[in-house]
């Protein structure tokens, strides 16, 4: 008796591993979606979406992601994020920095001040319900601004809510000094 070998199982070759949907990005499903969804239960919703789906790294600098053109050109405290984001790169008048920030919602997380290297910054973006940035997107008719800002940033970062702390969520951003 012969004893044939059987040939080997071909396995499909791995594919790249694809993120997540978010269908918050369509601004119609969101709109549709808040017609029968309560406000907490609407951003809950969008932020599992994102946190699922991860950040979309499309573009990381602050001063250049698309999502952030609206805010970058409000004007508080005399000046726009736009021009304060420029004089953090550019290294001037930092004592004002994190109160220039924060009333757009954004924390200073990290700033590169050593002489001679170029200044990168790290900032959050706070996404969560109560973010100083909603009232601006809100009247600016983006409701869904939180997964389009989630598309941009370099990545995201959560944190459950407690008994005395709410549901918080940050989108992390860039500043990458121009090379000379």
């Amino acid at each position: 008796m012969t004893t044939k070998k059987q040939p080997a199982e071909q396995k499909p070759a791995p594919t790249a591993a694809k993120r997540a949907d978010n269908p918050f990005l369509d601004t119609g499903f969101y709109t549709r979606m808040r017609d029968y969804t309560e406000r907490d239960a609407a951003f809950s919703k969008e932020i599992k979406a994102i946190v699922v789906r991860g950040a979309g790294k499309v573009s990381t600098d602050m001063r250049s992601a698309p999502s952030l053109e609206l805010l970058r050109a409000v004007v508080k405290k005399g000046l726009s994020l736009g021009t304060m984001l420029d004089r953090i790169v550019q290294g001037v008048e930092s004592g004002l920095w994190e109160p220039w920030m924060s009333a757009y919602g954004i924390e200073l997380r990290g700033v590169n001040y050593a002489k001679g290297e170029p200044r990168n910054a790290r900032l959050a973006l706070d996404i969560s319900l109560a973010s100083k940035a909603n009232a601006i997107f809100s009247n600016a008719g983006i409701p869904n601004w939180r997964s389009l800002v989630a598309e941009d940033c370099a990545q995201v970062q959560s944190a459950k809510p407690t008994e005395k702390t709410p549901a918080k969520a940050f989108a992390i951003f860039h500043l990458d000094a121009v090379e000379d």
